[in-house]
């Protein structure tokens, strides 16, 4: 069992305010203090910087944030184990984007639970910033993402390569065919919300050459990969997606690749654990019968 200061430092971590803190965890500011105070005593080290009034963690409350949290993660996971008695049952919790749950790892899922009859599991589907958070709090115990993380905070493996492409309706006609992303701004841009791996590859592949996503004359945002695909398929507007997420379409000639000359984005998809966790060697064993590649 973790210490119980660790817990009010995390919440700490969380608020970065000590009165919202002892609110939470329902005890007294002053015992939030006396927790704080005591773990500074123990490692020998501040916590804890102000900047005015701005609360920021230093750099060794930075460390020990990340390793708290593996701690509390493996904690969970730990009392899993202990709960199902160490049985063949294992329970499985991990989560996967929307690309990579809908389009790339189903299949290996499928052999997995037709090899391993006695497996429980459960995926989340959900964009990078959501799992990032289901991970941190032991929701889940790995994820596959397609977005950007913070690397010294996870271990990694990649999971797959995967090239990123425009598309738009086999019947959409260009007023100029297009050669430069700049040729699109024109055009109605149907993308995924804020916080998924996808919008965002697009976001920094515009900020790379000075632009932004509201140069595009309109937008249209929506959370569910397959509307997209069906509003683009129907010349609603354009898009940009992963190849395999439009594999299909693309052979069947329902939507087209956009042939731009200044996009040539291939993105890795991550396999993804807490950095420096006891179940490492577990991950890996599953990272290595559920890659694709």
């Amino acid at each position: 069992m973790l210490d119980f200061r660790i817990e009010t430092f995390i919440t700490v971590c969380e608020y970065m305010n000590y009165t919202k803190a002892a609110e939470k965890l329902n005890i007294t500011q002053p015992a939030v203090s006396q927790h704080i105070h005591y773990l500074e005593s123990e490692y020998e080290t501040k916590l804890f910087e102000f900047n005015g009034k701005k609360m920021n963690l230093t750099e060794s409350g930075k460390f020990l944030l990340d390793s708290f949290i593996t701690m509390q993660h493996d904690e969970i996971h730990l009392k899993e184990q202990i709960k199902s008695g160490f049985s063949k049952n294992k329970n499985i919790h991990f989560g996967a984007t929307l690309t990579i749950g809908e389009f790339l790892i189903p299949e290996k899922v499928c052999e997995y639970l037709k090899s391993q009859k006695d497996i429980s599991l459960k995926m989340y589907v959900a964009n990078t910033s959501e799992l990032l958070e289901k991970l941190d709090k032991g929701v889940i115990d790995f994820a596959v993402v397609e977005g950007y993380f913070t690397k010294n905070q996870y271990d990694h493996r990649l999971y797959s390569r995967e090239n990123y492409i425009a598309v738009c309706s086999r019947n959409h006609v260009f007023k100029k065919e297009p050669e430069k992303i700049e040729d699109l701004f024109g055009e109605t841009l149907i993308l995924r919300e804020e916080g998924s791996g996808t919008r965002e590859i697009l976001e920094r592949a515009l900020e790379g050459k000075n632009y932004a996503l509201s140069d595009f004359k309109n937008k249209v945002e929506i959370s569910n990969m397959n509307v997209i695909k069906f509003l683009t398929a129907n010349d609603c507007g354009i898009t940009f997606l992963y190849e395999a997420a439009v594999k299909n379409e693309l052979k069947d000639k329902i939507l087209r690749k956009i042939m731009i000359k200044d996009l040539d984005i291939q993105h890795d998809m991550t396999f993804i654990w807490r950095k420096n966790s006891i179940f490492a060697d577990y991950y890996c064993k599953l990272f290595e019968i559920l890659k694709i590649f």
